[in-house]
């Protein structure tokens, strides 16, 4: 793997599309109602970013602080969310953080960059597997969750939940 430093890295963007992919080669997870935010470890010392580049670690303080115990020279790419009393992410409740600061949850989903390793050319598969293994869960910080049953299964489950939707990655993708 070659070295790469810990910085941010621009994120890859969701197409929209009409119809999800479907097969053994996709993977799936539940579509989450929050921002989108990057942890880059430098040292003993944690950034977190949207997706625009802007530190949030103001905003985020327990986010922050509960990713503080990554390894050094990481970036994790993930949402955080505010949790509503229903136990779904509720956009209107992360816009009034300073309330609801104890519901704000970080689900992380990828790693970029571990202990100084570009990962951008490893396969998904390989790099959750790393993130399971490398990421502090707590209070604020867990995995989201991956999805491998067939499609129309998970799609059900989507709608009777009213969740909203669902973003398909290829397993094998870099």
């Amino acid at each position: 793997m070659p070295k790469a430093p810990a910085a941010f890295i621009e994120s890859m963007e969701c197409l929209p599309v009409t119809a999800l992919p479907e097969g053994p080669e996709w993977s799936y997870e539940i579509k989450l109602d929050g921002f989108r935010l990057e942890a880059v470890k430098v040292g003993k010392k944690v950034t977190v970013y949207s997706r625009r580049k802007n530190i949030l670690n103001e905003r985020f303080p327990r986010v922050a602080e509960a990713l503080a115990k990554l390894p050094a020279s990481t970036v994790i790419d993930g949402e955080v969310c505010a949790i509503g009393p229903d136990g779904r992410s509720d956009f209107q409740l992360l816009q009034n953080f300073r309330s609801a600061e104890a519901q704000i949850h970080y689900f992380a989903f990828d790693i970029l960059v571990l202990k100084g390793k570009s990962l951008l050319k490893v396969p998904l598969d390989e790099r959750r597997d790393m993130l399971v293994h490398t990421l502090p869960q707590s209070d604020h910080v867990t995995l989201s969750v991956v999805d491998y049953r067939p499609l129309p299964n998970l799609m059900r489950f989507v709608q009777k939940a009213g969740l909203e939707g669902v973003i398909a990655k290829r397993r094998d993708s870099v």
